[in-house]
């Protein structure tokens, strides 16, 4: 057996075994790069670090560390009230909010998980506050950013094209963001109408100001969810914050408040309030700006410029502004540690760990070239795109785009597919399963999901991540690639 299909089936186990017997899958990974990496790939320890993720290690701490203190101190809640008061209180309206924030931010030279980290959050937190499912709203970011990903002055866009370029292949810049721009588009209309989004419109608007909204179903700001409603449509079936778009909502961990929005669990809030620093002035439901709120927001607001104006590190960025906070308040921040993401952050960088071995032993390459040179070129075109969907997953997009369009070359060059649809469909296919909890996007959501159970969540993720890598590359090379046989 080659060395190659002994990785793969050792990473199958790995999934088996952690999906089935509830052990951390990166732990797992870690366990598994260390014996192929050094049983089989004959590398050191050198060789097998090589592939761990440390600028995703730094950004999923750092965006994490930056959001908690933010949450403690009520500067989330205040966004989330800011949001409402945005759409007039529509919350059906909020998801398409965030689905075209990100994608502007994209669209305009973001990278995708620069611009999920800034979102993510903020989107998560209004998620739990007003009960909607946090599926929906988590997948509504990731898929609004692989939307604008592709524009012209993207990042994504600029790689893409220029492999393109480089490689000597036809290309149409306005195509591949179309097909990006317009398949993301429609899956986020599939999930809005399957996630509660119909519900969501049928409720109305909520108060946002303290005033009974336009449809009276939602709760008011600073208020809890009332039982009794449907978990599909994101609204709460009990006390314990709704976890799912698709399956009844799990009563709460032992550690999580009592439902989504009830602030008297967080030591340091008085009645009324939902930060810890600060105050509502009295009045029920409105929250006010103070010192903390400000200079939390005023982070939030360097982030975006240091990431996107000056294409500093986000991770690095959001450590020493998370440190600066905590310097200036420590109590609102003195637990902030603690509700890092830690075990999202062990899962993501063991399986990026052992797909950095799968690359350095050349697994994916020889994957790559079987496929490639398959003598059927609509077949070889839909395994391609399958390849990149699958990898993608767990790797690197862009990088995964960068080894398998110069490996379509061969095939292309014959004439018999058109090259600026297989392009265009091996883009789609290697980013839009980017909700997978293993890509840098997914696993952002994971960790910004506030008061959920995070292994359901993690489920829920992985799932849909699957439906994808099943669903959208053949329906890519059906739509992309087939119109173009020659």
């Amino acid at each position: 057996m080659s060395p190659e299909l002994v990785s793969i089936l050792v990473l199958v186990v790995v999934f088996v075994i952690a999906t089935t017997r509830s052990v951390n899958m990166g732990a797992l990974a870690f366990a598994a790069a260390f014996g192929v990496g050094t049983l089989v790939a004959d590398l050191d320890a050198d060789g097998i670090f090589a592939g761990f993720p440390g600028d995703l290690f730094v950004v999923l701490v750092g965006v994490t560390y930056l959001f908690a203190i933010a949450r403690a101190n009520g500067t989330t809640d205040w966004l989330v009230h800011a949001a409402v008061r945005l759409v007039r209180g529509r919350v059906a309206l909020i998801p398409w909010v965030m689905f075209a924030l990100t994608g502007a931010l994209t669209a305009i030279g973001a990278v995708s998980p620069a611009a999920v980290a800034i979102v993510a959050p903020i989107a998560l937190s209004f998620a739990t506050r007003y009960a909607i499912s946090p599926l929906l709203m988590g997948t509504m970011v990731v898929h609004g950013a692989q939307a604008g990903g592709f524009s012209p002055i993207s990042i994504y866009g600029s790689i893409v094209n220029g492999i393109v370029e480089r490689e000597g292949l036809p290309g149409s810049e306005v195509t591949l963001f179309l097909a990006s721009l317009i398949a993301n588009l429609l899956i986020a209309g599939v999930l809005f109408a399957l996630l509660g989004g119909r519900k969501l419109w049928a409720r109305g608007s909520v108060p946002t100001d303290g005033a009974t909204g336009e449809g009276g179903a939602g709760p008011a700001d600073g208020e809890t969810p009332g039982p009794g409603t449907d978990a599909t449509s994101g609204t709460a079936t009990g006390t314990g914050p709704v976890t799912s778009g698709a399956t009844p909502a799990t009563p709460a961990t032992p550690t999580a408040p009592a439902s989504p929005t009830a602030v008297a669990v967080r030591p340091g809030r008085e009645a009324g309030d939902t930060g810890g620093t600060g105050d509502t002035g009295g009045t029920e439901g409105i929250i006010r700006l103070t010192p903390a709120r400000i200079a939390t927001l005023t982070a939030l607001v360097a982030l975006v410029v240091a990431v996107l104006g000056f294409d500093l590190d986000a991770g690095l960025t959001a450590v020493t502004l998370a440190v600066v906070l905590s310097t200036a308040w420590p109590d609102d921040s003195r637990r902030a540690v603690g509700e890092i993401a830690w075990s999202t952050v062990l899962l993501i960088c063991g399986v990026l760990t052992y797909v950095g071995v799968l690359e350095e032993m050349g697994t994916i390459t020889w994957a790559g070239e079987g496929v490639g040179g398959i003598g059927v070129p609509l077949l070889a075109a839909v395994l391609l795109c399958y390849i990149g969907a699958v990898v993608s997953a767990f790797a690197s997009s862009v990088g995964i785009m960068g080894a398998l369009i110069p490996l379509a070359v061969p095939f292309l060059a014959q004439g018999e597919i058109g090259a600026v649809g297989m392009v265009a469909a091996l883009a789609v296919s290697a980013t839009v399963v980017d909700v997978s909890p293993f890509s840098t996007n997914g696993a952002l959501v994971l960790a910004a999901a506030p008061d959920v159970d995070r292994e359901r969540f993690f489920r829920q993720l992985m799932v849909y991540g699957g439906i994808v890598v099943a669903a959208v590359p053949a329906l890519a090379w059906l739509v992309l690639v087939v119109p173009g046989l020659g």
